[in-house]
């Protein structure tokens, strides 16, 4: 598949690796940056959606949508990623696609996203179907290119959060899944945000800190993702040994 995201806020804040660890399946395990593990909310909107083999979908050109999600290693390989926890769609079409095709945990949700000005954004979010609210109501935006984000190099806190080519959720057995994502680097910014309502992170059981969270924006990146397969495969069928009978 192929798509593009337009107009990123990514909303960090450091939470025990404690809380995160309970949360993922068999075979993943928190990926830490100054002794934190990390959750992060990006909401956006998305266009130029292509699934290789289908035709263009009129209903897929464009929708906003919104993610929670933290930073993961496998455990047994030591590759890195992000983890969705839960992703919201205000495009039924798209819900059930990824739901289909990459297990996404996706949500459909109400939404709207209105462009104040070049860089300036109001989303809101309320998830549809579901006896508890869950809202995220924010005004975000992008503030320009600086040196200290332009240049997220290797060791940075940009790119821990940002340069990751794994994307892992959970299959519907609850096993760890895997996609490869291909993008050039994010070409980020800083941001400013009023985040009036948020409760994605408490839908899933965390608890953010009483503290700003470190805040991005970009301003649109063309993304490629492959399809899943299990993290850890079902091992192939040993040999059996089968000791020798002599004719009678």
């Amino acid at each position: 598949m192929t798509q593009r995201w337009n107009d990123l806020l990514f909303a960090h804040w450091p939470v025990p690796a404690a809380e995160i660890a309970p949360l993922l399946p068999e075979g993943l395990v928190p990926d830490i940056y100054q002794n934190s593990a990390w959750l992060g909310v990006v909401p956006f909107w998305l266009d130029r959606i292509k699934v290789r083999g289908l035709p263009s979908l009129p209903g897929l050109r464009s929708f906003p949508d919104l993610n929670v999600r933290t930073y993961v290693r496998d455990e047994h390989t030591g590759t890195p990623g992000m983890y969705f926890f839960s992703l919201d769609a205000s495009n039924l079409a798209a819900v059930v696609l990824a739901h289909t095709f990459f297990h996404l945990p996706y949500h459909w949700a109400e939404m709207r996203l209105d462009q104040r000005s070049e860089r300036e954004f109001a989303f809101y979010s309320r998830r549809r179907m579901t006896e508890t609210p869950v809202i995220f109501k924010a005004l975000y935006r992008g503030l320009g290119p600086t040196r200290k984000v332009a240049e997220a190099r290797n060791g940075s806190l940009e790119y821990f959060l940002m340069e990751r080519s794994s994307l892992f959720t959970r299959n519907r057995a609850g096993q760890a899944v895997r996609s490869s994502l291909h993008h050039v680097p994010w070409p980020l910014e800083e941001a400013e945000a009023d985040i009036e309502r948020n409760d994605l992170a408490q839908s899933i059981g965390i608890k953010l800190p009483n503290a700003e969270p470190v805040l991005h924006y970009s301003r649109r990146l063309a993304v490629y993702v492959w399809p899943t397969e299990l993290v850890r495969p079902a091992l192939a069928g040993r040999p059996v040994t089968v000791a020798a009978t002599p004719l009678g």
